[in-house]
């Protein structure tokens, strides 16, 4: 009977965690949807105003603005999106490792901006050289956060602190797959040779368009990394919470088959004993 008890109780404790994983996968799964629509329509509109603005640089490099200066490459920023909770299978693991493979093959001197508290924790352990941190990014990240770490990106660039600036991310590809990038903001590289090859008219002026394109560009670029980042986070905890719920699942079933043998185990036991029993009195 002791045993028996002992399984119910494992059962209706396995039970009570998969309905949690469940719940938690159809929050993740709702969340993805929404986040990834967000995530398939920044992506084209980020990667043609980088373009552009590659192929301004390219003709407006002498015009004085201080992020378009380049610089002997002394020291290096990344800015580093990570989850601020974990559940998420591999997700925050593969991001972290990636990070920590680019940094340690990092000639330069580099700091380190954490955005989200598993990159804080992960670096903050390890004694990386972290000057700020960032967290509670919301789940479906806005404008105004990607325009305040834009502004900390070209204030820390003009001040001269960095020489280079990079985020490293995770680049959402599908539900199933995606990867760590590592995507350099500043200086912005002139343009490629198809690109610059392709005419554009530009007006108003082409160094009063750079003025205004350059915040918009730098927002963008954050706001992208961020989508694409969250986009993968849910897509991930859903995908574990996923196989979280089916493993639970498949432990019911086991746990179930090994309450009804110990139950019929107990039933033939006492049967036994009752024939036993009779036996013993009929003789």
């Amino acid at each position: 009977m002791a045993a028996e008890k002992d399984i119910k109780r494992r059962i209706r404790s396995v039970n009570s965690t998969k309905q949690i994983t469940k719940a938690m996968e159809m929050v993740a799964a709702s969340k993805l949807r929404n986040t990834q629509l967000a995530a398939q329509k920044s992506k084209p509109y980020a990667i043609k105003l980088e373009e552009l603005l590659s192929h301004l640089v390219g003709q407006v490099s002498e015009s004085g603005n201080p992020l378009l200066e380049k610089r002997p490459v002394k020291s290096i920023c990344y800015y580093i999106i990570s989850a601020d909770r974990g559940l998420a299978g591999g997700y925050n693991a593969n991001l972290l490792r990636f990070a920590k493979n680019v940094m340690d093959s990092t000639e330069q001197e580099y700091s380190i901006i954490t955005v989200g508290r598993k990159a804080r924790e992960f670096f903050k352990k390890r004694k990386y050289p972290i000057v700020k941190e960032i967290a509670g990014v919301q789940d479906y990240p806005t404008f105004y956060e990607a325009e305040e770490i834009s502004k900390e990106i070209i204030k820390s660039y003009c001040a001269c602190q960095f020489d280079e600036i990079r985020i490293i991310y995770t680049d959402f590809i599908s539900t199933v797959n995606h990867l760590p990038s590592n995507m350099k903001i500043l200086p912005i590289d002139p343009p490629s040779d198809e690109v610059a090859n392709t005419e554009y008219v530009f007006e108003p002026a082409k160094d009063q368009l750079m003025d205004k394109l350059l915040p918009m560009y730098f927002k963008n670029q954050v706001y992208r990394a961020l989508l694409q980042s969250k986009a993968s986070e849910h897509a991930s905890r859903m995908t574990a919470m996923n196989s979280a719920t089916t493993n639970a699942g498949d432990m019911i079933s086991e746990l179930n088959l090994r309450y009804n043998r110990a139950r019929q185990a107990a039933i033939t036991t006492e049967i036994a004993e009752i024939v036993g029993g009779a036996n013993a009195l009929k003789g």
